[in-house]
């Protein structure tokens, strides 16, 4: 995938036409082409905005831009120190090309180049540091720990189920889940096909046999309705996913389950903080899994948490978590085991993080805002789904790129690249990817994640994240956008 432009791609010769120079601004998503002499020496600048101008006031594409073209601009000797090139960049003046001693452009500078948006980082500047230090100072640093019980406990509270486990990593506690309600060879589990693949993956670790399912147009989650359908005596369990922070349809999938005497095992893991008619995320299945990688709303580096309803099955996971060793009998194993504890260290992390969620999550929630008024001017952009029952927790900010935006959602993520600003695809279906088609039942069709997956886009994220980079985030999408606008119209 192509990052920033380089220079030649924003050069333009004084010779050719107003549509040229359109072509030229388009394809470098800059906004912006340079025009030069047949020497290659800088005499003018032409932005998308001028051609605008100009062609209200009666020019045509097919005018030469010579006419056209800005002679006063602000242009810097390749040689100026970085801090006096970032010092003339401003709201104006937004591009600055950097010349030779002969006047030729040889680099450009620009705000967006000079500062790359990423998608999700991690805030730690609570009390992470001070927790961590203690552990070393104590030397409690596997897991052995207070801070482990510390988080499990904190955990279980938050979230409103009795039992908490934390484990290494999210996916080890959708598959600790699953073994331990006694999911396994001979059984189903139905699962949605728009989410990440360790929903699935867990699921054939354990040895059942995944079920997948479309996902609910409105809220881009496991669909009730698909769920009902697809339901055999072999059904064990189901698998909600509350995708990107908003909550699935759970009084509908709590029903069917209850009709047909199923686990519902809750994958939270994008959904920390969102709440389902007030409750929240994880507190209605016979388990729920949480992922704390570094890009979700709170981390400990790798890790997770599994919650569990029913204190024998929380038994049985903790001794599934320590290698199957008999708690009261060390070295003693009563079944086959797994090695998924989390570190006292992480832990520490962990309660530090959770001290912090209600502002995460309100940060994540006025992040949302904004993109949703910014983006909503551009037009035939589907902006993420909240319903009225729904506190969606926004974990990555994801929307839907329309037809009538002018571009397909893929090359508008290599335009914003180009202007330093990362973004994501949302996943793809299961159902495409080569270890699940076998998975596929015969007639099945997935219209609804097929569509949201080929026109969903995560922008930047961050709790981090400032207005200023919001607005450039929002910036770089309506000059992409009116660019394309404007070359498609004329």
């Amino acid at each position: 995938m192509s990052h920033s432009p380089s220079i030649a791609e924003l050069l333009i010769r004084d010779t050719l036409t107003i549509r040229d120079a359109l072509s030229v601004i388009d394809r470098n998503a800059q906004g912006v082409c340079f025009v030069v002499d047949p020497k290659g020496v800088l005499i003018g600048v032409l932005t998308d905005g001028d051609i605008r101008r100009a062609l209200i006031a009666g020019r045509t594409l097919d005018h030469p831009l010579i006419d056209v073209v800005q002679r006063k601009f602000t242009a810097l000797p390749v040689t100026t120190p970085v801090e006096h090139i970032q010092a003339k960049l401003n709201d104006t003046v937004r591009h600055i090309p950097l010349l030779d001693e002969q006047g030729v452009p040889v680099d450009f500078a620009s705000t967006r180049r000079a500062h790359r948006i990423q998608v999700m980082s991690p805030q730690l500047d609570g009390n992470e540091l001070a927790y961590v230090t203690e552990c070393l100072k104590t030397g409690w640093i596997s897991s052995q720990g207070a801070y482990v019980k510390k988080f499990e406990t904190q955990f279980a509270e938050r979230c409103a189920m009795p039992h908490a486990l934390a484990v290494s990593n999210g996916t080890v506690a959708i598959h600790l889940a699953l073994v331990a309600l006694g999911v396994g060879e001979g059984d189903e589990v139905i699962v949605p096909d728009l989410t990440f693949a360790a929903s699935i993956n867990t699921i054939i670790h354990a040895g059942a046999t995944p079920v997948i399912a479309d996902v609910d147009p409105i809220t881009w989650t496991l669909d009730p309705a698909e769920v009902e359908k697809l339901i055999t005596p072999r059904t064990k369990a189901i698998m909600p996913v509350h995708l990107y922070g908003h909550p699935c349809r759970m009084d509908e999938l709590m029903a069917i389950a209850k009709k047909h005497n199923l686990f519902v095992v809750e994958d939270s893991a994008e959904a920390l903080g969102a709440l389902y008619k007030g409750r929240p995320v994880g507190s209605f299945g016979d388990a729920a899994t949480f992922s704390f990688f570094g890009n979700k709303t709170i981390t400990t580096g790798e890790g997770g948490m599994v919650l569990f309803r029913d204190p024998v099955i929380a038994d049985r996971a903790i001794v599934l978590r320590d290698h199957g060793m008999d708690k009261q009998k060390r070295y003693w194993h009563q079944m086959v085991g797994y090695n998924y504890r989390m570190t006292n260290m992480q832990a520490a992390i962990g309660v530090a993080q959770l001290e912090r969620l209600d502002e995460f999550v309100q940060a994540k929630r006025r992040l949302a805002a904004i993109y949703n008024e910014g983006l909503s001017q551009l037009g035939d952009i589907g902006l993420p789904p909240e319903e009225t029952w729904a506190f969606n927790g926004f974990w990555l900010y994801s929307c839907l790129i329309g037809e009538g935006f002018g571009m397909k959602r893929d090359e508008l993520i290599e335009k914003m690249m180009k202007n330093g600003v990362e973004t994501r695809p949302l996943f793809y279906p299961l159902h495409e990817m080569p270890p699940y088609t076998k998975y596929i039942l015969p007639g099945q069709r997935f219209e609804v994640s097929t569509r949201l997956s080929q026109a969903g886009i995560s922008l930047p994220s961050s709790v981090t994240i400032t207005r200023e980079e919001q607005d450039s985030v929002i910036g770089s999408m309506r000059t992409i956008h009116d660019t394309r606008k404007l070359h498609v119209i004329v």
